[in-house]
């Protein structure tokens, strides 16, 4: 009679063990891709991030929106430019970039979070100026540097900053804009931005929403599981490759620096944070020491 609800129940149980170990603990989350995109995948992802706050985690968003990117470029005719899964981000881009990212996506995932419960405040750029950055070059097969313009790397993070928001109840939301010493702002890979902000804030976990199911083996079947020594043979062997390499290398430096686990996952699955976070078996690759 109540089999149904037992099985419910049952599904609940399974969460206990993660709850409890990661009761209290940060997880920051790069949210980007399709996930960004679709409606309901939107619902999901925040419903699902909201979920963490209630339960005792301190969730961070660091979003992307490169699609959107490229498709207001394209309507001011400027071509999109990448290097290496790198945007070339001249003046030009770089005030779509920041209209974009700070001023649409930011806002519009600030606003999703409360009308499902929870409290946020975004952050991009000289907004709080989280994200110190510095110039960042680009090299190529034979070591010299390529300029991409005002693309930029991570140079710290204000992370106390961050923690007293958090402490207050906040999801913080930020955009991978970064600001120099001179002032200038610089447009920051997301997945790097990402692995620096769970560096500093020492994370639990950081979730990598992208749009495949993961890293990827020769024969197009999901790895499991990764550490540096295979991540490093299959980018050498080309079988990691165009925008799942910044990821590959985010991933890792997050693990060097202190990360516990990184999760590259699928973010076209409906509520694929909990499944990867509260399940045994989890749904994409996680990358390990």
């Amino acid at each position: 009679m109540f089999e149904h609800l037992i099985k419910r129940a049952g599904i609940v149980i399974e969460a206990l063990p993660y709850l409890i170990k990661f009761y209290g603990k940060t997880i920051v989350i790069k949210y980007g891709g399709a996930a960004m995109k679709d409606p309901e995948l939107k619902k999901s992802v925040i419903q699902d991030i909201v979920f963490l706050k209630y339960v005792g985690m301190n969730p961070i968003i660091v979003h992307g929106g490169g699609p959107e990117i490229n498709k207001y470029l394209i309507k001011q005719g400027i071509e999109p430019v990448f290097v290496g899964g790198y945007r070339v981000t001249d003046a030009a881009t770089l005030k779509v970039v920041e209209k974009v990212l700070g001023g649409k996506i930011n806002s519009e995932i600030v606003s999703m979070i409360k009308k499902l419960g929870g409290k946020a405040k975004g952050f991009w750029g000289k907004k709080g100026k989280v994200i110190k950055a510095f110039k960042y070059y680009k090299k190529d097969e034979h070591g010299n540097k390529i300029d991409l313009g005002f693309t930029g790397q991570v140079a710290g993070v204000r992370y106390r900053y961050l923690n007293k928001w958090m402490k207050l109840g906040y999801i913080p939301v930020l955009t991978s804009i970064g600001v120099g010493k001179s002032g200038k702002t610089y447009n920051i890979n997301a997945d790097k931005a990402a692995a620096a902000i769970a560096s500093y804030l020492k994370a639990a976990k950081l979730v990598l929403l992208t749009d495949v199911r993961g890293v990827l083996d020769k024969d197009g079947k999901l790895v499991s599981e990764i550490n540096a020594y295979k991540a490093q043979k299959l980018m050498k062997a080309g079988v990691i490759s165009g925008g799942m390499i910044p990821k590959v290398k985010s991933s890792l430096y997050a693990i060097k620096k202190g990360v516990g686990n990184v999760h590259i996952i699928d973010g076209r699955v409906p509520h694929a944070l909990l499944l990867e976070l509260f399940t045994d078996f989890g749904i994409g690759t996680m990358v390990v020491k």
